[in-house]
This record gives structure tokens, sequence and C-alpha cells, in this order.
């Protein structure tokens, strides 16, 4: 679903804007007779209805954000635009905006600064979504995969707290491992967010492991990769004062930082499919 025609989204704000005080059998009828209206058509007007229940926005009528950023940021949102989910990377100031918001941002009235301000809003909102979503299933992936490759206990610690500073324990006696899943559907870039409980964790705790978990677009592991400890400790942000802390940070992997498979399982995995996965196979 691309974003709407500017005529449909210039209809649509017209609607937003009259709704709150009116019935829609009233806004129809302003749109169709009045002629400060006319310049869209009915058709516009209707198709411009249509998308804003289909939005959700219908049921937010009494909202106190301005009708035009609203609009602006479902626009997005519903359009599924293939840069959008990269937009922290591609559209890094108003000056790289791409054409579709370009032109919603003009049809509605929004500078570029607005827009741009919204188009960072709106990634952080599908992003963290995302990485919900993503991670979990990423995580469930690679259990099955660990208890199919191997005959020892695996424990989805995460499932019940989030205290351990890792989400995965692989509970064997001469190998034991802290895996710390993070999962991807992104081709050719690995980027993901650590806590600062987490690198605590991992600076104290010689079992933590870094392992992420390439996935299809339909949540089907395609690679396992792994990131040594030594160099997220390089990447890390360092508190500048006593009275300043990193709680967060995002670290963007280069190619060169990652090994294929979990190298430290070797030990105990299996001959089969899902071994030959975690020594850094590709799933097939």
């Amino acid at each position: 679903m691309a974003v709407p025609p500017s005529a449909v989204l210039r209809a649509a704000l017209r609607w937003l804007e009259r709704l709150p005080d009116s019935s829609p059998a009233r806004c129809r009828a302003l749109f169709t007779n009045h002629a400060d209206y006319s310049d869209l058509t009915p058709t516009q007007y209707e198709a411009a209805y249509a998308w804003l229940g289909e939005t959700g926005l219908l049921a937010d009528l009494d909202s106190i954000a301005a009708a035009s950023e609203r609009l602006f940021r479902a626009a997005l949102a519903s359009s599924g635009a293939p840069w959008l989910q990269d937009a922290d990377v591609l559209v890094r100031g108003p000056e790289e905006l791409p054409e579709d918001a370009l032109r919603a941002a003009d049809a509605l009235g929004i500078s570029e600064n607005q827009a741009y301000e919204q188009v960072s809003a709106v990634w952080g909102k599908v992003d963290t979504e995302a990485r919900a979503l993503i991670g979990s299933a990423g995580e469930l992936a690679l259990i099955e995969l660990l208890a199919e490759a191997t005959d020892v206990r695996i424990e989805h610690v995460a499932a019940y707290s989030d205290g351990f500073g890792y989400d995965i324990a692989v509970h064997a006696r001469r190998h034991p491992l802290h895996i710390e899943a993070k999962s991807t559907v992104r081709r050719g870039r690995l980027a993901f967010y650590l806590s600062r409980h987490e690198y605590e964790t991992m600076r104290r705790d010689p079992a933590w492991q870094l392992v992420a978990v390439h996935l299809t677009q339909d949540h089907k592991i395609a690679a396992v990769t792994s990131v040594s400890a030594e160099w997220i400790s390089t990447q890390v942000p360092q508190d500048g004062g006593p009275f300043g802390r990193w709680e967060a940070c995002r670290l963007d992997v280069p190619p060169d930082a990652v090994v294929p498979g979990i190298p430290r399982l070797a030990p105990l995995l299996g001959a089969g499919t899902a071994g030959a996965v975690l020594r850094g196979g590709v799933s097939g």
C-alpha cells in the first residue's frame, strides 16, 4: 500500500479537521456543495474517508496532535515503503527525505524539517515493534535449532526474566554457554541494541556469547553468526564523567567482525542439518 495520492491526503486533512465538530453526513454535504471544497472530487473525498478508517484515525478524532502530522505519520506507517525500516541510515536529515515523503509533506502543508522529525518518530515506532517481533521469533527458532543439534538442556531464561543479561542458557558441563540472541531479517546489515546490563554481564561472565540469528522474511533461520566480546568492548561508549552513564547503545557490525556459526558449541553439535547451521552453514 503506497502513500496515498496528494489529492486524497488533502481530502483526508479536511475530513480530520471537520469531523470532531460535524457528522460525516454534514461534512459530505459541505464538501459536495461548497465552492471552497470543489477543487477535489466526491470520489477523492470518499477515498480519503475510507483510508482514514483503514488507518484507525477515525477512531481518534479527539487527539490533541496536529491533524497534518497525524496524517503524515499514518501515510508513512501504512505505506510499506521499503526505505522506512532503514530510515535511520538512509534519511539522516531533511535533505535526504525520499520523494514519497516529500510529496506527502507538501500535500499536508508540513515543512521538510517537520517531515524529517515525523519520519524519525515513525521509524522509531516501526523499529521497536519489529525488533520485538523479530527478536522473539529469533530466540524461539534458535532454541529449536539448539535442541535439535545437541543432547544438553536448553533453557529460554528470557521467557521468564530479563534480569539474566542473556536470553538462552546451554547447560553443558564442559561447554556451558549463555547466549544473548540478536535477530535480524535484513540482508547485508547487522545492527542491534546492547543494554548496559547485557554489557556488564558480558564483562563478568566468561560463558556469555552474542549470537546473531539471521532470519528469512517468514522468520525461519537462514544462518547463525557470532560476535566476540572483544570486538563489542572496543565499540561501546565510555562514561565521560561521574554524573553520566550510558544505558543502551546501537552497534552496527561490519562483516569482518562476525564469525560463522557458534564455534564455542562445536564440541556439542551433532552431524545433522541443525548442527551444520550452528557450525556456520546456510540453512536450506
